[in-house]
């Protein structure tokens, strides 16, 4: 398959494969007169290091704009709901904080890890205080040019973006259609291999994996839970689904526990604010980690096989139930120079902290696969430098961890999305395309697996923690 569902609705989101700007049918955030008389202290405009994105804050309006030496697309609008607190009609909430310095702020949203680093300007960039060209052309230069300033990987990758320009621009005129635009971005894309990089319009939409892998689909977690409860769980204990059926846990024989992780989101009800996805997600740690359950466990499987991502702060929860100290889990930076993508924000590292709740410290078997996406991989990631045993079982993850970066296109309502960032392990190195790879080998629910009723990357998990 080559595909991923993806949805199109171009909304300011923490990114993964599965749910990139997906929109979540929430009532439009309202905004009180008096709230937006009293103009915080980060009224003005603000240029974001990296991200390609000036924001304006007036009224108690957030307003954004997308920007690239050729093109400035107004981009999403947020309304104030709180102190630095300002919310989209699609529900996200992004907070806005100023720190010491002269023209210095922050900016985070709900369910991505880090923040982003705001320098206050005096005005717009030039392209936003004229007119912006629209049609196929316009909508090709801001393509074209929006990977350019903000894509990481072209080099790992083995494309030549500028031989890319070179061979389809001369196809594009105006009377090149949104159909014909959109297939010819997506030869322009397909190459790159990358399930976070997408282009599309309505519910058409182009997206594609690494070569040999499956993307994680509805269809394909119904049918690997199925097999899993028959086969692998089959005379386990106390097995309970949570958070709408995308965690399960069950207690093996021989005292080990198997925890089985599809995504990192959907917890709550649709609409529901990232807090009730923490708040569900607590709810089943605090079933499973129980004090007696974490004192007499003897191994415990993370099966990651099947997850379509979602939030990195949801797996930096769960990571903080495996550990008695604090650590680096990763460390996040952007691409930030239009014209070098050899420099880069100033690098946030990100920790796991200790859950203040019963924590399991003993050792772990992360069961991972080719349809281990986004999250899934930094949540794989986060695992590296784990204190105690941790051993990686299956196949390399997908290779993407960067939030989607959200762009609109000036044309027919298309819009494409990219990552811009890299995660970094310790050493300084990052993942990003091979994907991070098992300390074992194991083939992960191949057509023979299915068919000899195996479960080769389990059998050996339960091998390794001694069943």
């Amino acid at each position: 398959m080559a595909t991923t569902a993806v949805v199109t609705t171009f909304a300011l989101t923490a990114g993964s494969a599965l749910t990139a700007g997906a929109a979540t049918a929430v009532a439009p955030a309202k905004t009180s007169p008096a709230a937006a008389r009293a103009e915080p202290p980060t009224s003005g405009l603000w240029r974001t290091d990296g991200y390609g994105t000036v924001w304006s804050i007036r009224d108690g309006v957030l307003q954004g704009y997308e920007t690239t030496a050729v093109s400035c697309l107004k981009g999403d609008v947020a309304k104030r709901t709180g102190p630095g607190e300002y919310t989209t009609e699609f529900g996200s909430v992004l907070t806005v904080r100023s720190v010491p310095g002269p023209g210095r702020a922050t900016m985070s949203l709900d369910g991505s890890v880090g923040h982003r680093d705001l320098r206050r300007v005096g005005k717009l960039p030039a392209t936003c205080t004229r007119p912006a060209p629209e049609g196929p052309v316009a909508a090709f230069d801001t393509f074209w040019q929006t990977y350019e300033e903000n894509y990481p990987f072209f080099a790992a990758r083995g494309v030549d973006w500028h031989a890319t320009r070179d061979r389809y621009r001369p196809q594009v005129h105006a009377d090149t259609t949104r159909e014909e635009l959109l297939a010819l971005f997506s030869k322009m894309v397909g190459p790159l291999e990358d399930m976070h990089v997408g282009v599309g319009y309505g519910d058409q939409f182009f997206n594609r994996g690494r070569s040999g892998t499956v993307p994680p689909s509805e269809e394909l977690d119904a049918r690997v839970k199925k097999f899993v409860l028959a086969r692998d769980l089959k005379g386990a204990e106390h097995v309970q689904d949570f958070a709408n059926g995308r965690i399960t846990y069950a207690d093996l024989p021989g005292g080990q526990g198997y925890l089985r992780i599809s995504g990192f989101g959907g917890y709550a009800a649709d609409g529901a604010p990232h807090s009730a996805q923490l708040a569900e997600l607590d709810r089943a740690l605090g079933i499973v980690f129980t004090k007696e359950r974490t004192r007499d466990l003897r191994g415990l499987i993370i099966d990651l096989r099947i997850n379509g991502g979602g939030s990195d702060e949801l797996g930096l929860r769960v990571a903080g139930r495996l550990t008695d100290s604090g650590y680096v889990a990763y460390t996040k930076r952007a691409r930030n120079d239009p014209a070098d993508p050899a420099r880069h924000t100033r690098p946030q590292p990100l920790h796991v902290t200790p859950a203040e709740a019963p924590r399991y410290t003993g050792p772990v078997a992360v069961l991972t696969g080719g349809s281990t996406v986004s999250a899934g991989e930094t949540f794989t990631q986060a695992l590296i430098d784990r204190p105690g045993s941790t051993v990686r079982i299956g196949q390399p993850t997908q290779g993407v961890f960067s939030d989607i970066l959200p762009r609109r296109l000036p044309f027919g309502g298309m819009g494409t999305w990219l990552p811009n960032e890299e995660l970094l392990t310790r050493s300084g190195t990052t993942f990003d395309g091979p994907g991070i790879p098992p300390h074992l080998t194991e083939p992960v629910f191949t057509d023979e697996e299915f068919e000899k009723n195996r479960d080769s990357a389990f059998d050996k998990a339960r091998e390794i923690l001694g069943s």
